[in-house]
């Protein structure tokens, strides 16, 4: 499931805005990472034919389960690597920044590491 950063970055932003509003559309998106709406027509668009997501005759957006799959995936990352970061005293705006930055790059096996610590420090 190895897509574009790009890519991810606009499925989790797909992910966010349906959990705080209920519908995804590409207005919506382009106000939330402050790029052009031909920018997200672009992307929706080779989302779309690469079947990460539909879009209904109204502009309203689908993610379609390999979709869903990424964005959640990405998604989780983000959040607990800001976690993460705002626990060791890092800015919250800051930890966000980084978060989304590492979020991509991140192995499996490392983000699995830094869970399996995080958990065993909150029992502890």
């Amino acid at each position: 499931m190895k897509i574009q950063k790009s890519s991810e970055d606009y499925l989790e932003a797909m992910l966010m805005l349906k959990e705080k509003r209920g519908f995804i559309r590409s207005i919506d998106i382009a106000n939330l990472l402050g790029v052009t709406k031909p920018s997200v027509s672009y992307a929706t668009k080779r989302l779309r034919e690469n079947g990460y997501i539909t879009m209904d005759p109204d502009g309203f957006i689908t993610l379609e389960e390999k979709g869903l799959a990424i964005a959640q995936d990405i998604y989780m990352r983000h959040k607990v690597l800001t976690d993460f970061f705002i626990r060791i005293g890092v800015d919250e705006g800051v930890a966000r920044e980084d978060a989304c930055k590492i979020e991509h790059d991140i192995s499996a096996e490392s983000f699995s590491a830094l869970c399996r610590h995080l958990e065993s420090g909150m029992n502890a």
